[in-house]
């Protein structure tokens, strides 16, 4: 199987969002980084909340927008990364060493324009809203795994977010 595999899933609310970034938790691991990208409401931080939850994280979950980086207690820590207000990559130098730690997972929103930065195992996860009129709580999520960390979870991860197929 190659190092890069695609899929799109559509979820149907934000509840829906959750419960598919939930069972797509279910497959991360310790080291792995999950790059977020969208437009502003797309449901990025709804994303990180639903796989927080499945991760173990027990209290809430919100933006890091004017903080940048929070850390969550958990089984394995969670790092969740909001890049959003930062106005050029060399001040990635302020988020800290420890945003991809080896043993935290790492949630990144606004990845997009920290691309060159991330690490080349990664799991991008490109979210869409409000494409169909007729139904505009649609969401339309679109999975990029790359890397050799991501080859062996392939079947797994395809195996979890069926129901969103």
């Amino acid at each position: 199987m190659s190092s890069r595999s695609t899929l799109t899933l559509t979820t149907t609310s934000a509840e829906d969002t959750k419960a598919a970034a939930a069972a797509i938790a279910s497959v991360l691991r310790a080291g792995d980084v999950v790059a977020l990208s969208g437009g502003l409401g797309a449901g990025k931080t709804c994303f990180v909340q639903g796989a927080a939850d499945r991760l173990g994280v027990r209290s809430p979950v919100t933006s890091p927008t004017f903080v940048l980086v929070k850390l969550l207690p958990a089984p394995v820590p969670v790092v969740h990364v909001d890049v959003y207000r930062l106005e050029r990559l060399g001040h990635l130098d302020d988020l800290g060493e420890d945003v991809f730690a080896p043993d935290v997972v790492t949630f990144v929103e606004w990845a997009d324009t920290m691309r060159p930065l991330l690490p080349d195992d990664r799991l991008e996860v490109v979210l869409a809203q409000g494409e169909d009129r007729a139904d505009p709580e649609l969401r339309r999520l679109t999975l990029h795994a790359h890397g050799p960390r991501w080859a062996p979870r392939i079947e797994a991860l395809e195996q979890v977010c069926q129901p969103w197929r």
